[in-house]
């Protein structure tokens, strides 16, 4: 059933670990009754069911005032009514008893049972219930009036302190089926999304009852029932259960183990399927075979569980429906698809060989041509709004930094302005032409390693270095073009996690390197001055009549006037200022004459505040403080407010701080030379020829780079539905090294941590939310506004130089830290790393840990961990001209691990290699594949989820 306006429901359904609120299987969907994919269900034939809100409502009062009143509710989780306090419990993990199980299925199956009742209206539904050969005329006229009472709900209005919700009772009424005014205002209804249903259970003790009373309706078309349900939803189903007093609270106890039952996926799944009692007794037992009996000596049942971050795996459940309609096949072949579907190398459109020269190219033309009018379109939306200036002022960032080390790596040739201006030019045209324009282009810290090499090389053997570098570009375009025309992006299926992660660690590592190197670079420019401490001097030297600079005198004056009558040529900058020694014809000697002792401590407040409280108000969007209105916009600028605050506090209290540097003219850094680079120079023709050795390392790291990124990117549990480009953003950058070259601009390469943040900032999440029930990722806004805005930005900032030199330096590279921080604190490899240094009872319980000795592990990490460690000595000594070799050597690495590791182990430890997907049988490995629920918050398995920067999938 598909419900207009329903994206911002739009959850993938999962077969694996799902974490709360991933049940929904598409647009319009409620919780997904078993883990069903779209294409099981569509091979099968079923639709998708709406959410089902469910509440009992209570007889209470017996034997004087009867009155019907609401005392709990359901969705995923129970939320029981706290009579005392006048509030609603948190919600929690309902438990029940067994014997209400049994009582209840017992009284439905002596009891009334209605599929697909016609009634239109509440009254006509009370009179099929009543219908029953046990009650008297008279009986069944006080039932009716009893049960057409109003109940009692409790209204609580969002935003307000739990105790000032407030019960409204209700006058009998026996005609009234419209809406009353507080359930259409109830605030629970923003809670569920358009098309949900409601089921109520009506469950309580009547003395006039000689034997108990059991109905359970399924309606035929869902039907408002009037105040019957505090939220006016249609509703589905109906369940009476009363009861003589014998039973004491069994009553209470069967109506929640009803409520639970409908609010089970798989019940209520089968229970919407049911043609007779049988099926509705058969789908009951089904949950008692599934159910958990906990000892009573050793649980406190009153005791209430929170919900689970992921719910349990379905496949059991799955398994079970595929085969009853399908035959006994039906389940291991939906394994395989689903367990190889998550898997992220898994065959993709993008990553099959055509066999055509550019055939590659011209299929991701294509793919992505249908999309391009909504990549605009899709970007009409504030938090893109947010997005720009969160990446904005990190690629300014960058281009600054990068360009200040690119400045001090080739003594001048290129700079800050060449950064930003080629920053604004290839960004923009990449995101205008590639096949992922969520991608941000970016100087990146391998490719610097590669320029402070190459001009070392021009400078060792005096050449030109511009013109050397014009070739070097152009033999790396024609490389790179050749791999897009014999389609090599298809071997990015080789870089598993092993490399992924290798890979992306370095890259934050660089980040945090530099950015704490830059502070630190700050207490240089401004020491630390210690008192008394005598390097640390300032003095007032006066010049003699003869010309001469006077001698040191140590005659101290008695006061600042007697400064001016004493035969001094040096006086002590304590009791004169260097101002004032200018004013009086002196010259102020001495390190520290124009040092404010506060700005180096002052420095490092700024860098540890803003990378604190940005990541203070990342993870205030998952807390439960605020609304979530604000936790949401906390959580999306929480880099921007860092900054915002950062920047106050520094004008506030107005101490010399770095500030921003942006070039305030435009024209090359390097006095003399024109835009276009000279082809030859004072270099030998034959020299561009001889570039093409260092062109085809440089090559490998591009393309390294590059590929590595955009298989990150483009990971299954993003939930991309536009596709990806790999070969069409390959090409771009082939482009881009010939345009870059040319212009004697910094080449360009995909950012791994600011593309991440990139997609970070566009995360869609869910509006609505079960009760309980975390908002859940739908996805991310793809489109290429907010990185076409971001880099014309960046090309415009040499003119907002007015505004942006208030920004402090050590603001900015507090930012710096807070991403390369996220980045690498979210990927596996950092929580195994982590479990080398926690004893073995103290390790959490990974799915990982209970498939692979912990010796193993810790291998791999180690293994890993030597690879990282080789990869930055490399990078750090003059031998990084092979820094591209090794790169690709991790792949080596990792096919030499299938020595070392068995393909089980590898499974979990890694990912297996596409030749040893389809040489391994699936039925070797499906022993250890756990379908027993594990619902711990595994990292293992690549699963639909995606954190804040999310590089938990590398």
């Amino acid at each position: 059933m598909n419900l207009p306006g329903q994206e911002e429901f739009e959850v993938s359904s999962a077969c694996e670990n799902v974490p709360t609120g991933e049940l929904d299987s598409g647009p319009g969907s409620g919780p997904s009754p078993n883990g069903l994919s779209d294409t099981d269900r569509g091979e099968l034939g079923v639709p998708k069911d709406p959410l089902l809100f469910i509440q009992l409502n209570e007889l209470l009062g017996w034997p004087h005032a009867l009155e019907w009143r609401e005392t709990g509710r359901w969705v995923l989780f129970e939320e029981k009514l706290e009579v005392g306090a006048g509030r609603w419990s948190v919600p929690h993990v309902p438990t029940l008893a067994l014997s209400s199980l049994q009582k209840l299925r017992s009284l439905l199956a002596e009891g009334l049972v209605l599929l697909d009742c016609p009634a239109q209206s509440f009254l006509e539904l009370v009179e099929q219930v009543t219908r029953v050969e046990s009650l008297s005329p008279e009986l069944r006229g006080q039932l009716q009036a009893l049960l057409l009472q109003r109940p009692q709900h409790l209204i609580q209005p969002i935003g307000t302190r739990p105790c000032q919700g407030s019960a409204h009772p209700r006058e009998a009424s026996h005609n009234e089926e419209a809406p009353l005014k507080e359930q259409r205002q109830n605030p629970l209804r923003r809670k569920l999304p358009p098309g949900a249903e409601a089921g109520a259970v009506l469950a309580g003790e009547l003395g006039f009852l000689v034997q108990p009373l059991g109905a359970f309706v399924r309606l035929r078309d869902p039907v408002v029932l009037g105040p019957l349900i505090e939220v006016p939803l249609p509703s589905r189903f109906f369940c009476l259960l009363l009861g003589p007093s014998t039973l004491g609270k069994g009553y209470h106890e069967m109506g929640r183990a009803m409520a639970v039952l409908l609010s089970d996926p798989q019940f209520q799944w089968s229970v919407r399927r049911a043609s007779n009692l049988h099926d509705l007794l058969a789908a009951l037992d089904a949950f008692l075979e599934e159910v958990t009996v906990l000892p009573p000596g050793r649980w406190d049942p009153t005791a209430r569980i929170a919900p689970p971050k992921c719910l349990p795996s379905q496949h059991k459940r799955l398994f079970s429906q595929l085969r009853e309609v399908k035959g006994p096949s039906a389940g291991h072949g939906a394994l395989t698809e689903d367990r190889y579907g998550h898997w992220p190398h898994a065959p993709s459109p993008e990553l099959q060989r055509t066999g055509r020269l550019f055939g590659g190219l011209v299929q991701d033309v294509r793919r992505k041509a249908s999309w391009y009018l909504s990549d605009f379109l899709d970007a009409l939306h504030p938090q893109c709004f947010s997005a720009v200036l969160y990446i904005y002022l990190a690629t300014v960032t960058n281009a600054i930094t990068f360009g200040g080390l690119l400045g001090e790596a080739t003594n001048g040739a290129q700079g800050v302005l060449e950064s930003f201006l080629g920053t604004a030019v290839a960004g923009a045209a990449f995101c205008l032409m590639a096949g992922q324009p969520l991608t941000i282009l970016s100087s990146t810290g391998p490719v610097l390693v590669f320029e402070r090499l190459l001009f070392s090389f021009s400078r060792d053997y005096s050449l030109d270095y511009l013109p050397f570098r014009l070739w070097v570009g152009v033999w790396v375009a024609t490389f790179c073009l050749a791999l897009v025309a014999t389609e090599a992006s298809v071997l990015v299926r080789y870089f598993t996690r092993f490399t992924e992660e290798g890979f992306c660690a370095l890259i934050s590592l660089i980040f945090i390197y530099d950015a704490v190197g830059k502070m630190l670079s700050l207490t240089s420019a401004y020491p630390i001055q210690s008192p008394g401490y005598p390097a640390y001097g300032c003095f007032c030297q006066y010049p003699d009549l003869g010309g001469n600079e006077s001698q040191w005198m140590r005659t101290e004056p008695k006061d600042r006037d007697d400064i001016s009558s004493m035969d001094l040529g040096l006086v002590n900058a304590s009791l004169l200022p260097p101002p004032e020694c200018v004013r009086r014809g002196g010259h102020p000697r001495g390190p520290s004459c124009h040092t404010v002792p506060d700005i180096a401590f002052f420095s490092l407040l700024l860098f540890f505040t803003s990378f604190l409280l940005a990541t203070a108000l990342k993870h205030v969007k998952t807390s439960r403080f605020f609304p979530s209105v604000v936790r949401k916009v906390l959580g999306d600028f929480s880099s921007v407010l860092a900054m915002l605050l950062g920047c106050g506090l520094d004008s506030f209290l107005g101490l010399a701080t770095p500030k921003l540097t942006v070039p305030s003219e435009f024209k090359p850094t390097l006095p003399g030379r024109g835009w276009l680079v000279s082809p030859f120079g004072a270099n030998p023709w034959w020299l561009s020829v001889a570039a093409a050795l260092p062109a085809l390392l440089l090559s490998i790291l591009i393309f390294m780079d590059q590929q590595i990124t955009a298989v990150i990117l483009n990971r299954a549990e993003y939930k991309l539905r536009k596709g990806a480009g790999f070969h069409l953003d390959l090409f771009c950058v082939a482009l881009l090294m010939l345009l870059t070259s040319a212009l004697g601009l910094p080449w360009y390469v995909s950012a791994t941590v600011i593309s991440l943040a990139h997609m970070d900032s566009l995360r869609r999440e869910s509006r609505a939310c079960a009760l309980g029930e975390p908002r859940s990722f739908l996805g991310i806004r793809e489109q290429r506004l907010t990185g076409l805005v971001v880099f014309i930005l960046t090309g415009t900032s040499i003119f907002l130089a007015p505004v942006l030199k208030f920004i402090p330096m050590p603001v900015l590279y507090g930012i710096f830290l807070y991403m390369g921080v996220a980045a690498i604190s979210s990927i596996q490899f950092t929580k195994r790393v982590q479990l080398l240094l926690m004893p073995a009872k103290h390790q959490p319980d990974l799915l990982l840990l209970r498939h692979v000795p912990l010796s193993r592990v810790h291998l791999f990490t180690a293994i890993q961990l030597a690879c990282l460690g080789l990869l930055w000595i490399i990078k750090s000594t003059p031998a990084a001209i092979i820094f591209p070799l090794m790169l690709l050597g991790l792949v080596g690495v990792r096919k030499a691990l299938e020595r070392v590791f068995s393909p089980q182990e590898l499974l979990w430890l890694d990912e297996l290699m596409p030749e040893k997907e389809r040489s391994i049988p699936e039925k070797g490995l499906e022993p250890e594949y756990s379908l027993s629920g594990d619902s711990e918050d595994s990292e293992l398995m690549y699963q639909p989820r995606a954190p804040e920067i999310n590089i938990s999938v590398n």
